[in-house]
């Protein structure tokens, strides 16, 4: 299975107009907000001794964040354009980055092999996967994890439309950043309530834990507090 020539072409198209540098997309929050937060959830039942893959790692900004907590991070995602920026800001060599549809079996297996059970970050990528595309992202998830690897997926809830409706909607209209998600035709869409623990659970998965939290975004309020959406967590695996 492939992703659609739409949503690749969508965040091609973003990547290649953004500079990569942290922040500058709109849910690109600083780590201390997002991945130091996240991984509360997952510690406790992760092997830190295996690696971690981020998937859907954007320009890598959580990525760097998740190699100092792991044996070793690779950041993946669908567009060259990004994998490409994720390398360019990492210029030490924290992390490995490397082009990948989540979607597609083989790309899936092979990543596996080369890097063995990993655990996985998945911050808010099914929202924006075609929804026949995402029982291949949950299979992948599972794929990677193996028998001894624990998935982080966190997902916002059908409220953060609202959210971003209500940001939209301020005197000026959209800031900056929302009009590129826009302007990219990238559809922010609606994981329904329960469908993120059916997907991991058909993939095969067991849900371990789940809650409520916020996803930071790099916008600021007029107040200058972050922009959080409404989301909840699983942590996925093998017992």
């Amino acid at each position: 299975m492939t992703v659609s020539d739409r949503y690749r072409t969508a965040w091609d198209g973003f990547w290649e107009q953004s500079s990569g540098e942290p922040g500058e997309p709109f849910w690109d929050a600083d780590p201390a907000l997002t991945a130091k937060r996240d991984l509360d959830h997952l510690t406790p039942y992760a092997d830190r001794s295996l690696p971690i893959a981020d998937l859907g790692c954007g320009n890598g900004t959580q990525t760097r964040f998740l190699a100092t907590r792991f044996a070793g991070a690779v950041g993946v995602d669908l567009s060259a354009a990004a994998v490409n920026h994720a390398r360019r800001t990492d210029p030490d060599g924290a992390a490995t980055y490397e082009q990948l549809n989540l979607a597609d079996p083989i790309q899936a297996a092979a990543l596996h092999e080369r890097l063995g059970d990993t655990n996985v970050y998945m911050r808010a990528v099914l929202h924006q996967s075609d929804p026949e595309d995402r029982p291949a992202v949950a299979a992948t998830v599972a794929r990677l994890v193996g028998t001894h690897g624990r998935a982080l997926v966190l997902e916002p809830t059908g409220e953060a439309k609202e959210v971003i409706a209500a940001i939209a909607a301020q005197p000026g209209g959209p800031s900056p950043k929302l009009r590129r998600v826009k302007e990219h035709d990238l559809r922010p869409g609606e994981v329904a309530e329960g469908e993120v623990a059916a997907l991991l659970r058909a993939a095969g998965l067991t849900v371990l834990d789940e809650g409520a939290t916020t996803l930071a975004m790099s916008e600021a309020r007029p107040d200058g507090t972050p922009v959080e959406l409404p989301a909840t967590w699983f942590v996925a695996g093998r017992p």
